[in-house]
């Protein structure tokens, strides 16, 4: 006989302006208060204000360098605003349609017709903005004010609509036409508890993806719908560990987390955010933003579920590399391979950092880069590394060092032979799969 599935109710608490997520397992019950939506900035107008509200809360759970404000595209002989906000990390992008009932609500029915005619309208606008990105690239501003160009064709897009409602009919499900790419509606509530819950722009965007594909839910209950799904994931399929090397390890974690991230409250989990603002405030040798969006998306896309052990793992590692005696160095590294093998990320920790150990890094990187692409027969794959070193005076604790390697590897036979008789002589497992 199958397990049960753990039972799920909303229970409203404080006239309703919280929820209370009651949810039955076989280990017990637990109890998630869901909190209303970030209040809308004073002395703003409301649509106004709920747009900011949505940007506010991408941007501070998330990361501003993955939010971009409205750019404007000519369109015959007026202009068209794209997006209320656009959503960029990795290779997909969401377009968010914010939509604020700014009068009264009117009795139940003629509500739900209200929310169907804005949220039809919604997703019409949000295939517009994909159909003029796709004939021509926009430039965007994002929330750190930085600009990149946007190419449709670059990104996989959805359409988010995010509605601020002072009092929605119960069970309301909103209908709309098919507008051609994945589409899902939203209460401002619960895209805040989605940012609030996973702490990573990535994940947001991948359960909504994810979210997008299921059949459509009633506005404000998208927490049920997250514990339901965070429920019903399945049990990750081998991988061949060997394509790290030997001593590669399988580990998983849930794709969507039960307790919000960083739950626990220590800095640990905050390792990731520390990383992510120091490739985000740091000057970049090529200058190009659209390099710096790469590093940021790929460290971002480590799962949450393992940051904590990450940043747990990481502050050790920092202590233990300034173990050493006077003239020696130390090294400690971490990485990870998706399980389909096109990225891998590597963290380390150095004694000191300077002209010696930067080149040691790169080397360590372009073979571990080179030897996945062996393994795999991958050409298309990517590596970063991300690499600490302590500083012993000023208010920084470490400094941050970044280096991306993608598609085939350039290593010839010597470089080969040289960083192999450098990185491959310890016996001791290095790497988790």
């Amino acid at each position: 006989m199958d397990d049960p599935q753990p039972q799920t109710t909303w229970r409203p608490v404080n006239g309703g302006a919280e929820v209370t997520l009651v949810m039955e397992t076989p280990a017990g019950v637990s109890i998630r208060r869901i909190p209303d939506a970030l209040p809308l900035p004073p002395d703003t107008d409301p649509g106004k204000g709920a747009e900011l509200a949505t940007h506010a809360a991408a941007a501070t759970w998330g990361l501003p360098d993955f939010v971009f404000h409205p750019s404007m595209a000519e369109k015959g002989s007026g202009r068209r605003e794209l997006g209320d906000r656009v959503i960029l990390t990795g290779r997909r992008g969401l377009i968010v349609q914010v939509k604020c009932r700014t009068v009264a609500p009117k009795p139940d029915e003629a509500e739900r017709a209200w929310i169907n005619k804005v949220v039809g309208k919604g997703m019409r606008q949000a295939k517009g903005t994909v159909r003029t990105l796709n004939i021509a690239a926009a430039q965007m501003v994002n929330g750190r004010g930085r600009t990149l160009t946007v190419a449709g064709d670059a990104f996989e897009w959805a359409a988010v609509l995010v509605l601020d409602h002072p009092r929605l009919p119960d069970a309301t499900v909103p209908e709309w036409e098919p507008i051609g790419i994945p589409a899902i509606a939203l209460t401002r509530r619960d895209w805040d508890f989605l940012f609030d819950q996973l702490r990573s722009t990535t994940a947001v965007v991948d359960y909504l993806f994810r979210a997008a594909a299921e059949p459509k839910g009633a506005l404000g209950e998208e927490p049920l719908r997250y514990y339901e799904l965070a429920a019903a994931d399945a049990e990750p399929a081998a991988i061949d560990t060997e394509l790290v090397g030997h001593g590669g390890r399988q580990w998983s974690a849930p794709l969507l987390p039960q307790a919000p991230a960083g739950a626990e409250g220590t800095r640990a989990h905050l390792m990731t955010r520390i990383m992510l603002e120091d490739i985000a405030t740091s000057p970049l040798p090529s200058g190009r933003e659209e390099d710096r969006h790469v590093l940021l998306s790929d460290l971002d896309r480590l799962p949450v579920s393992a940051r904590t052990e990450w940043g747990e793992l990481l502050l050790d590692m920092l202590g233990d590399v300034q173990n050493v005696k006077p003239g020696n160095t130390k090294w400690r590294f971490r990485r990870m391979l998706d399980p389909d093998g096109t990225q891998q990320l590597i963290t380390g920790c150095c004694t000191r950092y300077d002209d010696i150990t930067r080149e040691a890094f790169r080397s360590y990187i372009q073979l571990r880069h080179h030897e996945v692409a062996e393994r795999t027969g991958l050409t298309d794959a990517a590596t970063l590394g991300v690499l600490l070193t302590p500083r012993t005076g000023g208010r920084r604790e470490w400094d941050t060092t970044c280096i991306r390697i993608s598609g085939p590897s350039d290593l010839d036979d010597d470089e080969l032979e040289r960083y192999q008789g450098l990185w491959n002589r310890a016996s001791a497992p290095e790497a988790d799969i």
